[in-house]
């Protein structure tokens, strides 16, 4: 059922200001900029190994990376889970009492169906699944 890591996300406040870190000072490369309006976010990929850091920077105060930022400031904000099948790992974890954010799959970054768990179901952490669509 998991993959692999396919990302880590990481809340900034000014992506221009964490690419200049990142990109420019760190040495790292961005195979991807993004602009996700359903989840009121613009990202851009960072290729590490087989993983990807996410940088996500809210385009509202109220959104919800917005609404973390405000709450506990920049840093990590979520683990994601390469799955096979989404609908089937969230039939799973429902089944066995884990807490869905999302009972259902929504469209995130990349095409990519995602679902995120409860940090209070998984010792406080918030942990996404994805599924990448067949290409």
């Amino acid at each position: 059922m998991f993959r692999k890591i396919d990302h880590i996300g990481i809340a900034v406040p000014n992506l221009a200001e964490a690419l200049r870190v990142y990109r420019d000072t760190l040495g790292f490369t961005v195979d991807h900029q993004q602009r996700v309006e359903d989840q009121q976010v613009t990202t851009a990929f960072i290729p590490v190994g087989g993983t990807h850091l996410e940088l996500l920077e809210p385009t509202s105060p109220d959104s919800p990376i917005g609404k973390f930022l405000a709450k506990r400031g920049a840093g990590l904000h979520h683990v994601a889970i390469a799955v096979d099948d989404i609908e089937a790992a969230i039939r799973d974890y429902t089944s066995r009492g884990i807490r869905m954010i999302d009972p259902k799959p929504r469209l995130g970054a990349h095409g990519k169906k995602i679902a995120f768990v409860h940090p209070k179901s998984t010792g406080g952490i918030l942990l996404e699944l994805c599924e990448t669509p067949e290409k």
